[in-house]
């Protein structure tokens, strides 16, 4: 069995200002070439398809294009659930539907998950799509009151899943969560505040593969079945050293699989440029392409006139420039809090202990937490204006 796994592609998605959609499509038409290439039997997508609930139209478009080729042409099946960003009811609009074509949508928790049953020489796979499972949703959908933390709702999900599976068929679990010891990028949204939406690895026991969606860094969580594919694309300058592509997992008939990752050539790369601003001026090395979007960390120290203008002359697609020397007088860099490397809980910590000059308590801070998690679940499911 051969399947194809990615995730992250936060279709729509504007970095600093600018719109990402034409590098989005310049990498999935290496996506569908890679299909016509290696010929999946499946195509499996693990959340975070939109980079936002409610979708621009140009994303909807890319996505209604990629999928047309993808489903019509190629005939591969196809596997989507929705991650953190994505809407559930928008994303599996007609999935009853679409499923009779082989393109199968799970958006929101069900009692029981969408499975998906693909046969090869050996026999029968099943793959399982579990979308983002918020606790407040599992505890609704499996009519439970004692789960509270995401590890507990993927627990109990999976429990269900695994007491239901044929003991002698091969299983791969699509998901979308945060298993804990991974690597984080700040492209990443948080997907609950308080520390509540760490998952052990030990949840995923008995799938002979599991396809995770939500970190953009492409790694193995904790076994080197259990699978982050990361981003379609570079998200932020956090993530100026990865190497972005997808899976492509061969299943053997004892479910082992082979996994090579195939990487992707972005449109224009995400780079940090470093250095004085007259040699930065200088232009870029042979390798490196005056169209890369750039964060320009300038060392300099004295006035500079019109920096931005002069970068742009050489470097057209600058998003960023940081002057490290100016930004801490000297003897404060030890004690000053960048705020901009801190999470939403301690920027509002900091925020509550500025304004009435107490600790924020941590009864205050649970309310806070419950409050936001509120917030981010019904965004999900926001109206277009």
């Amino acid at each position: 069995m051969r399947f194809i796994h990615t995730a992250d592609w936060h279709l729509g998605r504007v970095m600093h200002g600018v719109p990402l959609i034409e590098d989005q499509a310049h990498a999935l038409d290496q996506v569908i070439d890679l299909v016509r290439e290696v010929e999946p039997d499946a195509f499996l997508i693990s959340g975070d398809v939109y980079d936002r609930p409610v979708p621009s139209k140009e994303a909807v478009e890319l996505l209604d294009d990629f999928l047309s080729r993808l489903v019509l042409e190629h005939r591969v099946t196809v596997v989507i659930i929705a991650g953190n960003h994505d809407s559930p009811s928008r994303l599996e609009f007609a999935a009853r539907v679409m499923a009779g074509q082989g393109l199968h949508v799970s958006g929101s928790i069900l009692a029981d998950p969408v499975m998906v049953t693909l046969r090869d020489r050996w026999g029968a796979v099943r793959f399982y799509a579990i979308p983002f499972a918020e606790p407040a949703l599992v505890r609704e959908a499996l009519a439970s009151d004692t789960i509270r933390s995401h590890e507990e709702a993927m627990a109990a999900v999976l429990d269900r899943v695994r007491s239901a599976h044929p003991a002698a068929e091969r299983s791969v679990l699509i998901g979308h969560a945060f298993v804990g010891g991974g690597t984080e990028t700040e492209s990443e949204r948080p997907l609950s505040i308080g520390g509540a939406d760490r998952v052990d690895c030990s949840c995923f026991s008995g799938f002979n593969y599991v396809a995770l969606g939500h970190l953009h860094r492409p790694q193995a969580a904790g076994a080197s079945h259990v699978r982050y594919p990361g981003s379609l694309l570079k998200y932020s300058f956090s993530e100026a050293d990865h190497g972005k592509g997808l899976n492509v997992v061969e299943m053997d008939g004892s479910g082992v699989c082979r996994v090579e990752t195939i990487p992707l050539t972005p449109r224009r790369d995400v780079r940090i440029v470093e250095g004085y601003l007259e040699e930065i001026l200088q232009g870029p090395e042979t390798s490196e392409s005056r169209e890369d979007y750039l964060l320009v960390r300038i060392l300099d120290t004295g006035a500079l006139l019109d920096v931005m203008g002069k970068l742009r002359e050489v470097y057209p697609n600058v998003l960023h420039v940081e002057r490290p020397g100016l930004e801490m007088r000297e003897g404060e860099a030890r004690n000053r809090v960048d705020r901009r490397k801190l999470n939403d809980a301690d920027l509002f910590a900091d925020f509550f202990g500025e304004v009435t000059g107490t600790d924020l308590s941590a009864e205050e801070l649970a309310v806070y937490e419950s409050i936001v998690d509120q917030l981010r679940q019904r965004d999900r499911e926001a109206v277009s204006p």
